[in-house]
């Protein structure tokens, strides 16, 4: 096993690097009048994922760590959220995908927190 010395090693940090890139595109799609609303909430949502993952890796205390990931199941969860929304106003489609990858990087974060002394 390669050994992890970056955040950008973590696969959960990938997957929700990647959710970002496509909640960016996604949103694109949505009505102009989303644009201050439900697109900016969404991004901001998505962004706080990763970002969280990359500032509690790096912190030193356990408990440091394991509040920065817990901010970015949160904000996971505030993205599914928006994702139901966004379904439901008809602006998504096919919600499907972005559910089972938020499903993944949800169970990911467990198994981090787990895998560092957490619970």
């Amino acid at each position: 096993m390669d050994r992890i010395n970056d955040f950008i090693d973590l696969v959960v940090w990938k997957k929700s690097h990647e959710l970002t890139l496509e909640i960016y595109k996604l949103t694109k799609i949505f009505p102009n009048e989303e644009r201050f609303g439900l697109i900016q909430q969404m991004r901001r949502a998505a962004v706080s994922v990763p970002a969280n993952i990359a500032e509690g890796f790096k912190r030193k205390g356990l408990k440091d760590k394991i509040h920065f990931y817990n901010i970015a199941q949160g904000s996971l969860q505030e993205l599914r959220y928006y994702l139901i929304l966004g379904r439901d106003l008809e602006y998504i489609k096919d919600s499907d995908n972005f559910r089972d990858l938020t499903d993944e990087i949800g169970k990911m974060l467990n198994g981090l927190i787990k895998s560092i002394g957490g619970r």
